[in-house]
């Protein structure tokens, strides 16, 4: 996997969402926010998260719609139970999925991180698909961006988010991508 200069990853399917805007001036990108998402709640594979994150959620498809459907948010990429990416913001933008936040320190984490969200939810494992696809995705993120932290949103949220929840294996994913597990992360 590569990401170009205008912050697109080769290997992904892009689907362009309205929501973000320019990153501020002089700020790098430091922070990489792993997030959980399904739409309606634990359904995987439908259209439910494309269409909130492209502003097209029909707030008859599904009662939770009704809450979503003046909701402006994006992320830059999206993960498939199937291990296949989706991205909705270059890197080099600022997508609207970390919202309120906190990161040592410093706030508004969409300022300096790039999302990443799993179709998943809270209750449930996720898919080895989805960490074979995680995994070089993060390495070719590292490679073209000062990251030095990795971590949830209920880290940079902490109260008002819980994803990616109890069943992200961030032991696992930090061996994969062969960082310490706890140094300078969650």
């Amino acid at each position: 996997m590569h990401i170009n200069a205008e912050g697109y990853l080769d290997s992904a399917h892009f689907i362009p969402s309205p929501n973000f805007d320019q990153r501020p001036q002089g700020i790098e990108i430091s922070l990489l926010v792993i997030h959980n998402i399904s739409l309606p709640p634990n359904q995987y594979g439908g259209d439910g998260v494309i269409q909130l994150f492209t502003n097209q959620i029909n707030p008859d498809e599904h009662p939770c719609y009704q809450e979503l459907v003046n909701l402006k948010v994006s992320s830059h990429f999206f993960i498939r139970r199937d291990g296949s990416i989706i991205q909705f913001v270059p890197c080099n933008q600022r997508a609207w999925h970390a919202g309120e936040s906190n990161w040592q320190g410093k706030t508004r984490c969409n300022d300096f991180s790039i999302g990443i969200e799993l179709e998943g939810c809270d209750t449930e494992s996720f898919t080895e698909q989805q960490y074979s696809a995680l995994t070089p995705l993060t390495l070719a993120l590292q490679d073209t961006y000062p990251i030095t932290d990795i971590t949830g949103h209920a880290d940079i949220a902490p109260g008002r988010k819980t994803d990616p929840g109890p069943y992200f294996e961030w032991l696992k994913f930090f061996q994969a991508i062969k960082k310490p597990s706890l140094s300078n992360q969650r």
